[in-house]
């Protein structure tokens, strides 16, 4: 695979052969990085009144998920082959309980090298599978969805937002 190809297809974490490895990112600039992710967790009315009412057996769902959130953050080079070890300058979780499920928000920020979008959405990932861990015995059916970078800033490839014109689950632009 050329190295022309990998640029034209956005494939950095190729080598020359095709093969996976981990980019290079000594020779570049270190910045202010941060990217905001999000996410929800689609439950059922009698989830929602137990999170609500502190009636978990499982105990503080929100305060529990938020903490996992975080802790993951700081692992994302740990779970995920290719990504950098980075030094965090700050993570924060959000949830908020809506009628029909958890939305939850991850900031992460930096100074460095590389991007902190994996650890946004690692954060969001994993602060909805605590939610799934703390609400199964009541809601065994809940869903993890919408998860995606909302904005990211920081590096050569500047500032991205994503605005609300895809449907994600068809792909098509403008639903």
């Amino acid at each position: 695979m050329t190295d022309d190809l990998k640029r034209a297809h956005g494939l950095s974490h190729l080598d020359a052969e095709g093969r996976a490895h981990m980019v290079d990112v000594g020779s570049k600039e270190i910045t202010r990085r941060r990217a905001v992710a999000s996410g929800r967790v689609r439950c059922s009315p009698e989830l929602i009144e137990a999170i609500r009412s502190h009636g978990l057996a499982k105990g503080d769902l929100p305060g529990t998920a938020r903490l996992a959130g975080i802790l993951a953050a700081k692992k994302v080079d740990d779970l995920i082959p290719l990504c950098h070890t980075l030094p965090l300058d700050r993570v924060e979780v959000e949830l908020e309980i809506e009628d029909d499920g958890v939305r939850i928000r991850a900031t992460a920020s930096t100074h460095a090298r590389t991007g902190v979008e994996m650890e946004a959405l690692t954060a969001v990932t994993v602060a909805a599978l605590t939610v799934i861990d703390m609400g199964k015995a009541v809601d065994p059916a809940m869903v993890i969805d919408e998860v995606r970078v909302l904005e990211k800033s920081g590096g050569r490839s500047g500032t991205y937002r994503w605005e609300d014109t895809t449907d994600v689950s068809s792909g098509e632009e403008g639903a």
